[in-house]
């Protein structure tokens, strides 16, 4: 029989369950070796359900496991860095969820740790996994809007009952069922979830914007408004990058249930600007020169691919890929922003990354 390569889980509630899990299962090449969760009735049910051979509530506990080659991190947002970082010190590859992080230098510690033990560090971005954003991004890598002058990134989801702390149970583009229901505290309590819906949700538009730019944010003006939460419902980012560029950066936590998520990102450049809408399925670069590119998509192709990270992560682990499509950088970049953002809100003037 061939080696299966162990994997480890921290953090086994809504979504690695509804969508992580389910995909690792159905692979031969992988095994899920631990798990680790508050709650003894809730862990044994998941050790249970997707045949794990360790269950813990203890994540030093399952670091220790022999022979774990990479770990995924699902824990509450506040505590992923704990978490992240425990594991890459073990050299073990992570698929940490988003936000990487609550702060910059969380972020920045996390993927130096992965520099330096030679692993790799993903963030769960499903856009990244479309065919037309990864067209965009190689276009992107090979100058298609020239130097980098403007961007405008906007993403709104239906998530406000979520937010405000009520029940929510859309998986989102998840590849199972729904074992638990999100944690209203993980999301709607400030101490816990470390902030809104920034940290919640631009986090992948901005950990897309800044993979396709590779741009660093400078310093961020930003409001945020939480008319019927603790946590912000709606953001509004005025970003100055290194290069000297500048940014516009919005979010909207307030979509009707019945609604698919909005991502909207516009790059304009010296040479022209490349369009990508996720909600409405575009890529198009319109060019000074005339050398425009309008891609045929379907109407779903803009569609949230839950599995692609999950999926992706499975291949470097067992060693089919070295590509990772969403890097960790990536996700340092947004939360990097998005701190900056945070301290903008409070200061009322722009604050520095």
């Amino acid at each position: 029989m061939t080696s299966r390569t162990k994997i480890g889980l921290i953090g086994a509630g809504w979504w690695a369950t509804a969508n992580h899990l389910p995909v690792l299962a159905e692979r031969s090449d992988i095994e899920l070796t631990g798990v680790c969760r508050l709650g003894i009735d809730e862990l044994q049910h998941v050790k249970q359900r997707f045949n794990f051979s360790h269950a813990t509530e203890n994540y030093e506990e399952l670091l220790e496991i022999p022979g774990l080659e990479g770990v995924i991190v699902a824990s509450p947002h506040t505590l992923h860095h704990q978490h992240a970082l425990a594991a890459l010190k073990k050299g073990l590859h992570v698929l940490c969820e988003k936000p990487l992080a609550t702060k910059g230098f969380e972020a920045r510690e996390l993927v130096a740790e992965a520099e330096k033990q030679g692993v790799e560090l993903m963030v769960p971005y499903g856009w990244h996994y479309s065919n037309f954003i990864q067209e965009a991004k190689q276009r992107m890598d090979l100058g298609v809007v020239g130097d980098i002058e403007f961007v405008m990134c906007h993403m709104a989801s239906p998530i406000r009952s979520l937010l405000e702390g009520r029940q929510f149970l859309s998986t989102g583009g998840g590849a199972g069922d729904n074992m638990f229901a999100p944690g209203a505290e993980t999301w709607a309590d400030p101490v816990i979830a470390g902030g809104g819906y920034a940290l919640a949700q631009m986090s992948h538009s901005a950990g897309l914007a800044y993979w396709l730019t590779k741009l660093e944010a400078d310093s961020v003006l930003a409001m945020t408004s939480s008319p019927t939460s603790k946590v912000e419902l709606y953001d509004s980012f005025s970003v100055r990058f290194k290069n000297g560029a500048i940014g516009s950066f919005s979010g909207a936590g307030a979509l009707p249930d019945n609604q698919q998520f909005q991502l909207d990102i516009r790059i304009f450049g010296s040479e022209g600007v490349i369009n990508i809408d996720c909600d409405r399925a575009r890529l198009e670069i319109l060019r000074h020169d005339g050398d425009n590119f309008d891609m045929n998509l379907k109407p779903n192709a803009g569609e949230y691919l839950g599995a692609g990270p999950t999926t992706n992560f499975a291949e470097i682990v067992t060693g089919k890929t070295s590509k990772n499509w969403a890097p960790g950088w990536a996700g340092m970049r947004a939360v990097e922003m998005i701190d900056a953002a945070y301290r903008s809100s409070e200061s009322g003037k722009p604050e520095r990354v």
